[in-house]
């Protein structure tokens, strides 16, 4: 029996809470919803290292980010092992990737050779723009940039439905589809998707305070219309998959690298621990050994670090002995879950290209409302990011900075994450259960967890001013 083709479509900065079925009433996703009703959703889905090219570094090798090296933007990974593209491409799998790559820390408009895309054959990839309405790409071994029409994620979509309905019917394939959106800039998406929505209509979550309101609702205006541009991309996807017949063996994935603050916490974009920026929407669809019951999980997270052996699981291809995430496709054909029910979250190097000196004008307008110079140094210290170690459980968020404890949260009790535990002491027990975890954890990663510096020097990373690995264009 031919093994199942395997589409993993993932949007760049689309945070957990920003769909329909997660019980969003703003945003419009009718599409993703119907996708959540026939898949497994894993609603405690995890960024354990939660921004862009570290995310994708571990989605691409399976290997943690101190392994791969890519532990901030614009550095090149260098994996010691197979990627997910080598191992599906064993087991006589076509390979193609679509879309946003922003791994291989050459510059983010320069070609990438054959020898640096990680085994992918069909080619049609970009290092990384947000410009979507303007947006390159290179496709196969042709070295001259050609540019996407209209809007990127569109062209990308129709891109990777050509290449659906023109594969080779006796060979499967591994297809993954990167876009750019819903990443700021928010408010670029085509005309019709920003008519449907109305910053003043937008209801703001609790943790977001009123110093950024106005902000958080312009900027969820723009947010969710490129979401929902993305769903109709997600629903013409699904018709092809039916219309060329192969929807049941086809393990379909509904994802992203990592989310986005959006003023919740007084904070924009990524790399903090709060659930804004590290949960994450995770649907697999795969009719033929799961059915179309959807099936909600809830005892367990998964991180990115495990898709890629849970995909080679689940369309029995070897998982390579270097990869280091875990492998739920026993777990989803009912056996024991293969962790935990943790995940480690992580921020190796905190970098300054969304700081609120130079950042967006939203964080700039929460530190101009603050009129106590000390809580304004206080939130700037905030907003600046600091290096942690965390876990993430199904029910409790435990970080430690290098400072010592920082953040305990009871999601059930406390969902927007507005009361800090840490050093209460009715929570002593919680959070020394937690702290001997979190190092249990570490010890298994080989994690000293080390001030960022020493990681710098250790991959020879040189940074400017705000942290930043700086990059070409």
């Amino acid at each position: 029996m031919q093994r199942p083709n395997v589409v993993y479509v993932f949007g760049d900065q689309w945070r957990a809470q920003a769909t329909g079925y997660a019980g969003n009433p703003d945003v419009q996703t009718p599409h993703i919803d119907r996708l959540a009703a026939e898949s497994v959703n894993f609603e405690v889905a995890v960024a354990g290292v939660p921004v862009c090219s570290p995310s994708r570094g571990c989605l691409l090798t399976g290997q943690t980010a101190l392994t791969h090296g890519v532990f901030v933007n614009d550095v090149p990974i260098r994996p010691s092992g197979p990627s997910i593209a080598d191992a599906f491409a064993d087991a006589e799998y076509a390979t193609a990737y679509i879309g946003k790559w922003h791994v291989d820390g050459q510059g983010r408009s320069n070609y990438i050779p054959p020898e640096r895309r990680l085994g992918f054959d069909h080619w049609q990839v970009l290092e990384c723009t947000h410009d979507y309405n303007n947006s390159p790409y290179y496709a196969g071994d042709c070295s001259e940039a050609i540019t996407w029409q209209g809007y990127d994620a569109v062209a990308q979509t129709d891109a990777a439905i050509s290449y659906i309905e023109e594969r080779d019917a006796e060979r499967p394939f591994l297809l993954m589809l990167s876009w750019g959106p819903p990443h700021a800039p928010y408010h670029t998406a085509p005309d019709e998707y920003r008519a449907m929505y109305d910053a003043d209509d937008v209801e703001l979550p609790p943790n977001v305070p009123d110093e950024v309101a106005d902000a958080a609702r312009r900027d969820l205006a723009g947010y969710y219309a490129h979401c929902t541009a993305l769903d109709d991309c997600v629903g013409r996807l699904l018709e092809t998959l039916d219309a060329q017949g192969i929807a049941n063996d086809t393990i379909f994935v509904f994802t992203s690298d990592h989310g986005d603050m959006i003023g919740s916490q007084g904070l924009w974009k990524k790399q903090n621990p709060w659930d804004e920026s590290i949960r994450i929407p995770f649907l697999l669809r795969y009719p033929d050994l799961l059915g179309r019951e959807g099936r909600r999980v809830t005892e367990t997270t998964i991180d990115v670090l495990d898709m890629m052996p849970t995909l080679l699981g689940l369309a029995d291809v070897a998982v390579p002995t270097s990869v280091e995430g875990r492998d739920f496709s026993g777990y989803l054909r009912g056996g024991e879950r293969p962790s935990d029910g943790a995940t480690l979250i992580a921020c190796y190097h905190p970098f300054g290209q969304w700081r609120a000196d130079e950042g967006s004008p939203g964080a700039r307008a929460y530190l101009d409302a603050i009129a106590d110079d000390q809580e304004r140094a206080e939130a700037h210290e905030r907003l600046a990011g600091r290096e942690y170690r965390g876990l993430r459980t199904t029910r409790y968020t435990y970080v430690r900075s290098l400072d010592g404890p920082w953040l305990l949260y009871d999601n059930h009790a406390d969902p927007p994450q507005l009361r800090n535990l840490v050093d209460r002491p009715e929570h002593a027990e919680t959070r020394s259960s937690l702290d001997a975890d979190l190092d249990r954890h570490l010890a298994e990663r080989g994690d000293e967890f080390l001030p960022s510096s020493a990681y710098l020097s250790q991959w020879g990373y040189e940074v400017d001013a705000s942290g930043t690995v700086p990059y070409s264009n």
